[in-house]
């Protein structure tokens, strides 16, 4: 069963939203493409706008910039740390944001769920961060970090280390485990990147199910 949060986080919370580059995998810049109607990046943001005042899109500073004119609270930064991979992105945001706590995703992962996002906000106070792990595997673009990353980060940077891994070793962390996100998320589809266009396709085939099994649920509502 799915469990529905209660509304807005009680910390104060900026998004941070990696979207910086070609990737080698698509071929191009992903947060243009379409999925349900909207760019990539308009449907982070949309997403993102219920949980943060403040929303700052990463991008290098060779790449297009996004289009997102009707999001007045996004602002676009360009990344301190040129070509240093999703740590200099995460490191730019955190240096730019106004708030303590920050939530930091990628750009194209188009099915956030918002309900473990706030739980994951709410559970920030006592740590540096805080991250999703099913199994082994971490999801550093899915989690929540405070400005006190900001000092190992940079000495991981100026060493030429850009393992968020080995970042996790030097702050407090606290993972959020599988049968935690499995109340919000049982498919795990927050987690879903775009890295092929397979990916997009299948991205555009879930959206199209999303909002035909919503509709459905709003006639019934409606007929009831």
């Amino acid at each position: 069963m799915r469990i529905r949060g209660t509304g807005t986080p009680t910390l104060n919370t900026t998004s941070i939203v990696l979207a910086g580059g070609r990737s080698s995998r698509f071929g191009k810049e992903k947060h243009t493409e379409m999925v349900a109607g909207k760019s990539l990046i308009e449907r982070t943001i949309s997403h993102l706008s219920s949980l943060s005042a403040e929303i700052l899109i990463v991008i290098s500073n060779r790449q297009s910039r996004p289009s997102f004119s009707s999001y007045a609270e996004a602002k676009i930064v360009v990344d301190l740390y040129p070509a240093k991979g999703a740590l200099g992105g995460i490191y730019t945001g955190l240096v730019y944001s106004t708030s303590f706590h920050n939530l930091a995703v990628a750009c194209d992962m188009p099915f956030l769920n918002l309900d473990l996002l706030r739980y994951m906000i709410d559970l920030s106070p006592d740590f540096d961060v805080v991250m999703p792990r099913i199994g082994e595997l971490k999801e550093p673009l899915h989690a929540v970090y405070t400005k006190n990353c900001l000092l190992p980060m940079e000495r991981l940077l100026n060493e030429g280390n850009l393992k968020i891994t080995d970042l996790l070793d030097l702050v407090r962390v606290r993972y959020v485990e599988k049968g935690e996100i499995d109340r919000f998320d049982p498919e795990h589809l927050s987690f879903f990147n775009i890295n092929t266009r397979a990916d997009l396709e299948r991205a555009r085939m879930l959206a199209s199910q999303e909002n035909t099994q919503r509709n459905c649920a709003g006639r019934r509502h409606e007929e009831g």
